[in-house]
């Protein structure tokens, strides 16, 4: 039985916390148990080259503990056969170009430390091996099939916030107990770097070497013809350092490197046609790593920085991927507003073409596809449309494998619907949200989630990418997701919008969306209250000094003091990139815009998560504000969990999790029938 933390002596008609346990952890059994043992989500989708089948990661539970464990998988003709088994986890399964191969990375042999397998997708059976010393995060294909790149982090290098933060493991050196963590001014530890897997021996096994220099840091990678790679890359290895990465090409024989285009911006994405002569890039104003949505450049692999580059007209999409499909033709998907569109840019026209267009998605956290030019490949999926892998084949999608089962079912009962919406902000900019709801005509209490970013967007897709969101709406919430202006799917220029203003303008976006659906009737004004992680957290907690109408608060991984946040985050570029300040003035945007300055201004109820393991939002932020709440003699309470990072991701936590934040606004903001 858990302690029930934020009982009160008023509290005796409510669920007791281990009720509320209890009912939580059956919700997801409901969800996840019809599933056990079989393949219940997919991610990694590569299409093979005929066109015929997809290869993915396929995620299996057998229990609620940890994030189920993850195999290689090929959908094929309506059904999923899972291709690996035994120790570990697999992942980012990679067909050869004549699709007779499959590579793929697995931990079996030491536990996060993955390495490159290969196998007969035909059979199953293993025929080839390559080990780095550290993990391999990546891989691809030679396009004559010969190699295998492989991008590879040292073990202690930075994970992104949309990782989980945290480090990278599988050292074999573990150091003892007592053993202090040292920091210094030096950058010695972390790097990451491009290696070349190629002539196996009679055994399968690869041989490897590091193509990249020592003080190269390669964030990604692609092969540029058989030759070259080009690379987004820097001269530290700390995650801070990817915001000044840039591109870069670098020669196979001898590790030469050639700046091709630097940025005030960030670099994400990268493909070279098939020859190597022509490099597409995503160029994007980002909050994080892995979560980069913006323009398409188009460059000669052999330019300099002074060279202009072409900027592919996607008629305003914010691009998430691309891909070569031939020399000519380039895929890509992104963010238009609250849809998902996917396309090809055809080089002997310079004309982008969409294909595709929907408020339903494909991909994760960001569209995602695997490009040929048999078909586009992806996980599709939408509020109401459990993920299924699909392949776009010209204007017409089919559905390679459906994965609902009765527990995907449960949850589509249980969920509601979403809608789309859109408000006016004070100064007249249009913003775009979606609220989930329950049945009936409203008033519902409402909760606003506030997204991470605040570059990132939320879309139509399965539980609005959270477990919160079913859970609340089945509990008579409605729930608003707000697209604030920094928010991506609006072009540069909308994202662009909160640079310097993290917590300006994009604050009354989100409170006069809650005037907008309290005006519709679909939002209890007395009833209001605000969650969200990271930059969510930050707005959560934030919201709260500006606005006293919050019933109840949760703030998740969030920052609450500029100052202490840029001094211990792994990340600290990051706060004068969206503040457009300097810290150690001590004033300004880091005073002017950190929740702790202003907490004498709030009287919400405030619930805050953090994880022992984030470096990204490290857990001092939630508590500092805590402890000033408790001072000022506002209801207030912190959960911190030992072994999650940035944002509460395993399971049995997972369920703690979910139990506490409930229970905060049921005590606070219940519903009119609520017990």
């Amino acid at each position: 039985m858990i302690p029930d933390h934020f009982a009160t002596a008023d509290d005796a008609r409510r669920p007791s916390a281990a009720d509320r346990f209890a009912a939580v952890e059956e919700h997801f059994r409901k969800v996840y148990e019809p599933a056990f043992g079989a393949v219940g989500s997919a991610a990694d989708p590569h299409i093979r080259p005929d066109g015929a089948a997809v290869a993915c990661t396929g995620t299996i539970f057998t229990e609620l503990v940890g994030t189920g464990t993850t195999r290689v998988c090929l959908a094929e003709a309506g059904r999923v056969r899972i291709l690996t088994e035994g120790a570990g986890n697999q992942r980012l399964p990679r067909f050869s170009p004549d699709g007779t191969r499959l590579a793929y990375l697995s931990d079996a042999e030491r536990t996060g430390d993955f390495q490159v397998e290969v196998l007969d997708p035909a059979t199953g059976a293993r025929i080839g091996r390559a080990r780095v010393p550290g993990m391999v995060e990546y891989l691809s294909w030679s396009p004559d099939g010969t190699r295998l790149l492989l991008g590879v982090a040292a073990y202690g290098a930075d994970l992104s916030g949309g990782q989980g933060s945290g480090t990278v493991t599988g050292t074999a050196d573990e150091a003892p107990a007592w053993a202090p963590e040292v920091f210094t001014d030096l950058a010695e530890d972390g790097w990451r770097s491009a290696w070349v897997a190629e002539r196996p021996d009679e055994s399968g096994e690869f041989a490897v070497r590091q193509v990249s220099r020592p003080g190269t840091n390669v964030w990604n990678s692609c092969w540029a013809g058989p030759d070259a790679l080009i690379c987004v890359a820097g001269a530290a290895p700390g995650e801070e350092s990817w915001y000044v990465a840039d591109l870069r090409r670098i020669t196979l024989a001898d590790g030469a490197e050639t700046v091709l285009r630097t940025s005030d911006r960030q670099f994400g994405p990268v493909s070279a046609s098939p020859s190597g002569r022509t490099v597409a890039v995503v160029e994007a104003l980002c909050s994080d790593r892995l979560l980069e949505a913006g323009d398409v450049l188009l460059l000669s692999a052999r330019q300099t920085p002074d060279d202009d580059a072409v900027r592919v007209d996607t008629n305003g999409v914010d691009v998430t991927t691309i891909g070569w499909i031939d020399e000519d033709r380039l895929g890509w998907a992104g963010l238009h507003g609250l849809h998902t569109v996917v396309g090809e840019y055809r080089r002997d026209t310079d004309r982008a073409t969409e294909l595709w267009r929907s408020d339903e998605t494909f991909g994760a956290r960001y569209p995602e596809l695997s490009f040929s030019a048999h078909g586009h490949a992806g996980v599709r999926h939408s509020y109401r449309r459990h993920p299924e892998l699909a392949i776009l084949d010209g204007h017409v999608i089919r559905t390679v494998a459906d994965l609902t089962h009765p527990g995907a079912d449960h949850l589509t009962e249980i969920a509601g619907t979403a809608e789309a919406v859109t408000w006016t902000a004070p100064d007249g900019l249009e913003i775009q949200g979606i609220v989930c709801r329950p049945a009936g005509p409203g008033p519902f209490p409402l909760v606003v989630h506030v997204h991470g970013g605040p570059v990132w967007s939320y879309r139509n897709c399965w539980s609005m990418m959270y477990p919160y969101t079913p859970l609340l709406v089945d509990r008579g919430y409605a729930v608003l997701h707000p697209n604030p202006r920094g928010s991506s799917g609006r072009g540069q220029r909308f994202a662009e919008a909160v640079f310097g203003d993290m917590g300006g303008a994009d604050t009354y976006d989100i409170l006069s969306g809650i005037d907008a659906l309290v005006a519709r009737g679909i939002a209890d004004p007395d009833r209001i209250g605000v969650m969200g992680g990271s930059y969510g957290g930050f707005m959560s907690a934030w919201l709260t000094t500006r606005d006293q109408r919050f019933a109840a608060s949760v703030p998740m991984s969030p920052v609450t003091d500029w100052i202490s946040q840029h001094h211990t985050s792994n990340i600290p570029y990051f706060d004068r990139i969206f503040l457009n300040d300097e810290p150690l003035s001590y004033t300004g945007r880091y005073v002017e815009r950190s929740p702790l300055r202003f907490v004498s201004q709030v009287r919400t109820p405030t619930f805050q998560t953090a994880g022992v393991r984030d470096r990204c939002t490290p857990p001092g932020q939630a508590l500092e504000f805590h402890r000033a709440l408790v001072e000022a003699g506002v209801e207030s309470a912190l959960a911190v969990y030992p072994q999650e990072g940035h944002g509460v991701r395993a399971f049995p936590a997972l369920i703690d999790h979910c139990v506490r934040i409930l229970g905060w606004f049921e005590k606070h903001m219940a519903p009119p029938t609520a017990g």
